[in-house]
């Protein structure tokens, strides 16, 4: 029984390290391309590996992050509890679940179909250079965009094995989506990254001017997603989800300011988790009510 809890209590610090919970932000979307594709709800079994691939996606791109930037996370101040520069992981248990979880986002992809296994190394590899990029460009947080945009794009490939009649809108306005919000919590470390020669939108350009084109950014994000609405055909539910949405991101830009963050994490967490939520509940409805 000790030794049970004591792997128990080591699962439970990889997950808070990978920050398991913000699964939710990509989950959704990839849940909103699947109900997409399938004009309704999906089968169970490919519902079931959608979900899989994407806990294994995630989890191997964060516990790759957390690895590769062990160097900075421990120089600064805001990360150095993380569990692996605070040594509660070693690194050969972080590598372990990063291999586990690659491995079992490929077996997902590979219980799908065809042309998910083919896409599944370039959305796995995307996610994974991601870690990388702020090493060298500014333009880091779209590229985050860019790797949770294949959510959508794969749950629609999940369920129709193909990419014909795909609306790539839907992921335009992730990549958005993600830009704006990567953008704005960045924010926390510009002046640690200015130092340390690691590139950010906030570090380049500063607090201020970083925000105005996170809003810009957010935006567009929903621009894209209102066409999404238009090509997909959808009815007044998906609209009136998606005007929820964009009360929602108001709140986020009127919650925190350049000048004071303190509450970024109250914006982070949890009115981005309510945006991508409130956009698959809005898709869904819609889908079910379209022959009302």
């Amino acid at each position: 029984m000790e030794k049970l809890a004591v792997i128990g209590k080591k699962v439970l610090i990889l997950l808070e390290m990978i920050q398991f919970k913000l699964t939710i932000f990509a989950l959704p979307f990839a849940l909103t391309g699947a109900f997409l594709a399938s004009r309704g709800i999906p089968d169970g079994r490919s519902l079931l590996w959608i979900i899989v691939a994407m806990v294994g996606a995630r989890t191997c791109a964060m516990g790759f992050n957390r690895v590769v930037d062990y160097r900075f996370d421990k120089a600064n101040p805001r990360t150095a509890s993380r569990a692996l520069p605070a040594g509660e992981v070693r690194f050969s248990e972080a590598w372990a679940m990063i291999l586990a979880s690659g491995g079992l986002f490929l077996y997902a992809c590979w219980n799908l179909n065809q042309l998910t296994l083919l896409l599944s190394p370039l959305a796995l590899g995307l996610t994974l250079f991601y870690s990388l990029t702020k090493r060298f460009t500014f333009l880091c947080h779209l590229i985050l965009g860019v790797a949770l945009a294949f959510a959508p794009l794969g749950g629609w490939v999940a369920v129709q094995g193909s990419l014909l009649d795909y609306p790539f809108v839907l992921s335009v306005g992730v990549i958005f989506w993600v830009a704006g919000f990567d953008t704005i919590y960045a924010c926390l470390d510009a002046d640690f990254d200015r130092r340390e020669g690691l590139h950010s939108l906030p570090s380049r350009m500063g607090k201020k001017n970083a925000f105005r084109l996170a809003g810009g950014f957010h935006i567009l994000a929903f621009v894209f997603f209102a066409l999404t609405g238009y090509y997909a055909g959808l009815n007044i539910f998906y609209y009136l989800g998606i005007a929820l949405a964009s009360a929602a991101l108001l709140y986020q830009h009127i919650l925190v300011k350049p000048e004071d963050l303190s509450r970024i994490n109250a914006s982070f967490f949890s009115m981005n988790g309510f945006i991508s939520i409130t956009v698959f509940i809005a898709t869904w409805l819609s889908l079910a009510t379209l022959g009302d």
